[in-house]
């Protein structure tokens, strides 16, 4: 069932405030821990949430007659800009290094206003193309939610999650309504965090790995072999 503009926009407030007071609460030199991410550290993967949020700030209305990118579209662009986005976001992490969650707060300040202004489910431009503004928004959950997980694996010794369990569940439902439109299965989440990191390639593809993450809507069917469609990001 497609997500409506309020549920969508609860779930990145939600998954917002807790991100940023699990940020606030961590010890200042875990920025130049690594990763889970190969070649960013954390104060990276810190910034990159305000370059994220920062895409919601700066959409305009597209102009009428304009046809959108659907979700999974839309989302289909991230792989081949990995380079890109990885220069940008170091780039970021070394001018807000001053003050980076202050900077990344008001990015995040921006967005929300931006996303009130705007009111209305529409179609928006964004950076990489046209795109419905709910799907401009579950995007960000997206964001949000895998890059939460990111920073919780590249800390495992901080014991709070940062990980909103409505906008996981959103996620995990997202990722899978595109896998199942490609396919036409009846699928059902069944363990919400293992499938996000699956379809967010961040757990390697493994078929086991998947009958844990997923299940048949119905009994006598099994999880098909997703490995050809897999990860969606």
């Amino acid at each position: 069932m497609p997500t409506d503009l309020s549920t969508a926009t609860d779930a990145l407030h939600r998954q917002w405030d807790l991100l940023r007071g699990w940020i606030e609460d961590l010890d200042p030199d875990v920025g130049d821990r690594d990763s889970v991410l190969g070649g960013w550290n954390v104060a990276e993967l810190v910034a990159h949430l305000g370059r994220a949020m920062e895409t919601l700030a700066v959409v305009e209305v597209a102009p009428a007659g304009t046809v959108p990118l659907t979700l999974a579209e839309y989302l289909g662009t991230y792989a081949g800009r990995a380079a890109e986005i990885s220069e940008v976001t170091q780039q970021l992490a070394v001018e807000i290094s001053h003050d980076p969650l202050g900077e990344v707060d008001r990015r995040a300040e921006k967005a929300f206003r931006r996303l009130d202004e705007l009111g209305v489910d529409q179609v928006v431009q964004a950076r990489r193309g046209p795109v419905r503004l709910v799907d401009m928004v579950v995007s960000r959950v997206i964001e949000l939610v895998v890059h939460a997980d990111d920073l919780a694996r590249s800390l495992p010794h901080v014991v709070a999650q940062p990980v909103d369990r409505g906008a996981l569940d959103l996620v995990a439902q997202t990722l899978l309504d595109i896998v199942v439109a490609r396919g036409g299965w009846d699928l059902e989440v069944a363990d919400p965090r293992l499938w996000l990191r699956l379809a967010a390639g961040r757990t390697p593809y493994d078929v086991d790995v998947l009958s844990r993450a997923l299940r048949p809507a119905y009994t006598s069917d099994g999880v098909p072999d997703l490995g050809r469609v897999l990860p969606v990001l």
